[in-house]
Formats: structure tokens, sequence, C-alpha cells
């Protein structure tokens, strides 16, 4: 689908009068009754040589939105949506059908905005549209169908478009996950691993066998982390294999297969599959239940280094959650050689961040977690003694917000002997904690504050993703 053309098809002209509503956005005020005749949609070339000219392009989307819902012109009210999300920097859209009215919101630097909202008597046609676009069943309205399209600007830009559908009481809702096919992959360091996280991880990297573990919520960035690792381990003389679901970004170098439930070709099959085909890294998507668990200890064992991502909150807590399946402890020590916490938190803004006085309450609660911190050379000792932290005002450059951009957090737990002991005599998750605190692991926790005190983010932003510890 090629977004330079795609706008000029055909407008659909539901039943009715549509009434626009622009949701407030960032000193953008966008008038009903202008008029601005239906223009290709595309995405800039390059970025706008200044911030006013940024914000004139923004502008001209929310009119064209505001325009193709004023004319009913569903195909293009479908790309400007698209369109415009991109240059927001934009990864999910939501198309959310309500009582009253159908609103459209970006999901930038993970929150949600809100965008546009349309009447109800548009929503079929622009459900259609997309069912059209990524090749769905238009005439099926009551189960959930997910599908996808390419996308391509009009400067080359390849971009692949994850939909997913879902039946509620008012109709149904549409999520579009927008994946940059040319993007970079980001190193580790620019990731926001550093320090004795980073040693840790690059050593596991350096390692002939093992099992790899990244854990975290959906859309903490754990797919980007891995990746990010098997570019660092992607050489000439070795075989990699992933098994994925789906797979979200390809590597030049990488043999990477997806999954089909539908066909019982799911994570641990897969996985027996990759065993057969002479490999030395394999990277399995999710390890869900005890038979894929099973399989990656045992290629584990048998010489190869494996990654794969678990659903727990924390680093130690995946212990927890690996016995639970029943895995014996003994099996764990043997071939758990690092485990991957971590969130994403937004930037401050440099353009507009200014210095904030802190809840003493609160600075109690970081001067506890510091206190707890054994790692030496994470962070300058004047940093800690001062206590300054940082807050977002807003400006034009950030649209107000006072974030632009996300970076990551990391609790990187590394597998040694005195874990091993622990883990051979049950011990308890708060004793393991503990142990590996004392050998310099860093929780999110104080790898947060210690950004927070570097002036990248906000001790509200740290809390709203990391737990204070008690």
């Amino acid at each position: 689908m090629d977004l330079n053309n795609s706008a000029q098809s055909g407008a659909t002209q539901p039943q009715g009068q549509p009434q626009a509503q622009a949701l407030p956005q960032a000193d953008q005020t966008i008038s009903v009754t202008q008029t601005v005749p239906v223009q290709n949609v595309v995405v800039p070339a390059q970025q706008p040589t200044s911030q006013t000219q940024a914000n004139a392009d923004k502008s001209e989307y929310l009119t064209q939105l505001h325009d193709s819902i004023l004319s009913a012109n569903i195909p293009q009210l479908v790309m400007v949506s698209i369109s415009y999300a991109l240059v927001m920097r934009s990864s999910d859209i939501h198309i959310e059908p309500l009582e009253n009215h159908v609103r459209i919101r970006y999901r930038v630097d993970g929150v949600l905005m809100p965008i546009v909202e349309y009447p109800t008597n548009l929503h079929p046609a622009v459900v259609s549209r997309i069912k059209i676009m990524s090749n769905l069943k238009i005439d099926e309205q009551r189960i959930p169908q997910d599908g996808r399209a390419d996308v391509t600007t009009k400067d080359g830009r390849e971009m692949d478009l994850r939909v997913s559908t879902l039946p509620t009481v008012n109709g149904e809702k549409v999520v579009m996950r927008l994946q940059d096919k040319s993007r970079k992959i980001p190193d580790l360091p620019e990731l926001g691993i550093s320090g004795i996280s980073l040693r840790h991880m690059e050593d596991a990297l350096k390692l002939p066998n093992g099992i790899i573990i990244n854990t975290g919520p959906t859309g903490s960035g754990k797919t980007t982390t891995l990746y990010s690792c098997l570019q660092r381990v992607n050489k000439i003389d070795v075989n990699i294999l992933t098994i994925e679901d789906p797979v979200e970004i390809q590597i030049d170098g990488l043999n990477q297969s997806q999954v089909h439930h539908d066909i019982d070709y799911n994570f641990a099959t897969g996985m027996r599959a990759a065993l057969r085909q002479d490999p030395d890294i394999m990277m399995v998507g999710e390890i869900r239940d005890r038979e894929t668990a099973d399989t990656a200890i045992e290629a584990s064992l048998t010489g190869h280094l494996v990654f794969s991502t678990l659903h727990t909150n924390s680093a130690v807590e995946s212990l927890t959650r690996l016995t639970n399946m029943g895995i014996p402890p003994y099996l764990l020590s043997s071939s758990l050689e690092l485990i991957i916490a971590q969130r994403l938190v937004r930037k401050l803004c440099d353009h507009c961040k200014k210095p904030a006085a802190t809840n003493p309450e609160l600075l109690e609660v970081v001067k506890k977690a510091m206190e707890k911190l054994h790692a030496e050379g994470e962070i300058d000792p004047k940093l800690v003694e001062g206590m300054q932290f940082y807050e977002a005002t807003g400006c034009q450059k950030c649209n107000n917000i006072g974030y632009f951009g996300r970076i990551g957090l990391y609790e990187v737990f590394r597998m040694n002997n005195s874990i091993r002991k622990l883990l051979y005599d049950n011990a308890s998750t708060l004793d393991i904690l503990d142990q590996s605190q004392k050998d310099g692991m860093v929780t999110l926790e104080q790898a947060g504050i210690i950004k927070a005190l570097q002036g990248i983010t906000s001790l509200d932003e740290v809390y709203r993703v990391a737990r204070k510890e008690e």
C-alpha cells in the first residue's frame, strides 16, 4: 500500500451529516469551517528545518483529518491517520467506538494521546477500509481478527502495519501497530544499559551456552533488547535461529521463523525443529509453558546459547516463575546465566526541563533505595549527595508534553555460585534478591533514580513503572 496515492481512492459516503471534533493538541487549533483540498497523504522526506515548520506540518495533518471527516472521505481519513501517526512518532493507533462517538488515540512514548473524534455512522466504513487493507474478513464482526499490511512512504520507508480488531458493545475496536522495517536496531548502550549491568550482559553474550531471559510487561522493549543482543553475536561463523510470534523486524544473517498456532506450530515444536538445524544460537519468543522451558534447558545443556522472554515483574521473580512451571532448581542453576528485567520511561525534554522540589517523604524513599546500591561507579557521588531531580514543563519542541523519546531501565541478574547455593537450599525470593544486590545488581528502582538524578527522566516516570522497595 502506497501512502502517495491511497488517499485519492474513492470516498465512501455513509448516511448522515458527520460532525468532526478535534481534541486539544499542543498549541494547535483547527477551524471546522476551513476548507482544504484533498491532497496526497505523504510523510515528509526529511525532518523540518525549524520547529515552526514542524508545527505547521502537524497542523496540516490535523486539518486534513478534519476535512476527511466532514466530507466522509473514508480512504483519506484512514491514510491521514496513519501518516500523522508516523510524524508523531506513534507506535500504535487506537480507533475506539464509544457510546456517542468514535475516538482516535495515538500511543506516543508509551502514553495514549487523544487526537480526534468522529461520529459513529462513519465507523463501519472505517473498519471495512482497514480490513480491506489488511486482508481481513469484512463481513465477520463477531470475533477478533488479526492481519497486517505493508505501507511505503514517499521517502521510501517501508512500514509494517499490524492490525487487530476486537468486537465491543459499541462496535469493533481497531488497533494498528506501526513497525518501521528500515529502522536501525540500537546497540545496548543506546538503549540505556550502562555500568555493571552492561558488563554482565557483555560477559553473558560471550558464553558458548546457557539461557539469557528478558522479562517485563508487554510494550517494555524486550524484543528490541533481544534483537540488540543478537546483533552483537550475529557473525559469519555462527548459525542463529529464531522462533518468534510474530517476526517484528527482519535482520540480515538471522534465520527467523514465525509460529502458527492454528497448525500446532508453536514455540516448543519450533525449538525442537531448530535443534535439528545445527544452530549455535537460538531465540524463542517466549517461555509460556513447561514444554518450552524444558526444550530451552535441553538446548542450553547441549551447547547452545538460548535467548527468550518471560512475563514477570522483576528479574529475581523469574526464578519463582520457572520453579512454579516445574523446573527443578538444579537445572535452573546449571543452565540459567542471565535474567534481564526492563521498563521504558519517557525522557525529559532537554529544552524545557527544570529543577524540581522533591516531597520529603519521597526523598526518604529514594535515599533508602540508594543505600542498598553496592555497585561502584554507577553514578557520580556528588549527584547522590545533592539529590536534585527535574520535572517536565512543556514547550513547542515537545508539543507541550515535557517529554520526548524513551529510554530503558534495566535490572540485570547474573547467576553466580552464591545464588546457585541459595537455589539448592530453596531460599526465598527475598533472600536471593538481597544476595544479588550485595553482588552489585542494580534494581529497576535504583536504575530509574540514577537516570532521574542525571536529569534524563523524572521521579514521576520512575515510579510509574518501578515498584518502591519496602
